[in-house]
């Protein structure tokens, strides 16, 4: 399978990588860009994940109100430099991660953060669910993993869909790997509150 130029262009601009590199990573992952980046990375070629290993200690809190102030996001992220902090790039970046936060509602900024308890409960309700539908449990595993990986792109910050990318490609993963390609340091989310008028 040959990869497209604008496919390679765009594997480029989110890791750093050379043409040839990006060529490779697309043909083994089937031009899955997310598979791509993580064959780059396994590889040590993205330069995202060397950033990403940097310390990340300045950055911005940002507020974002909607609907006639009855919504309400606080967001922090953080970058390596004040100088970073205060380009266009970067608080368009913040910004565009506080409306998503608005619009989506996630729950946890990443997989990580979710506590095992929940990830343990959420399994038990898709192991009812497939018995009840008569699935051979052989086939459980899998599908189960399936399920848990919706269930990541639902409460995950990074892991949702864009809300400005109409085909819903694009997660916010996405966005910050391409920010950190184009501004040169780690960028990283911190932490987000949302708040919304009567709610508990």
């Amino acid at each position: 399978m040959s990869s497209s130029a604008e496919l390679i262009q765009k594997l480029r601009s989110m890791t750093g990588a050379g043409i040839l590199d990006c060529k490779a990573a697309l043909d083994t992952s089937k031009d899955d860009l997310e598979k791509a980046v993580q064959y780059l990375r396994e590889k040590g070629i993205a330069s995202a994940v060397k950033k990403a290993e940097r310390a990340a200690k300045q950055g911005l809190v940002t507020s974002y109100i909607h609907a006639g102030g009855l919504l309400g996001v606080l967001v922090e992220v953080n970058c390596e430099t004040d100088f970073v902090a205060r380009t266009d790039d970067f608080q368009n970046l913040v910004k565009q991660i506080a409306m998503q936060v608005a619009a989506a509602n996630p729950l946890y900024v990443q997989r990580t953060d979710i506590p095992q308890e929940v990830i343990d409960k959420e399994r038990e309700i898709y192991k009812v669910q497939l018995k009840e539908e008569g699935k051979p449990e052989q086939v459980w595993p899998k599908i189960m993993d399936g399920k848990l990986e919706k269930y990541y792109s639902q409460v995950c910050l990074i892991d949702q869909p864009h809300i400005r990318d109409a085909a819903g490609k694009e997660k916010i993963k996405d966005l910050i790997t391409n920010a950190i390609a184009k501004i040169g340091e780690n960028i990283v989310v911190r932490r987000f509150s949302r708040f919304r008028v009567g709610e508990e």
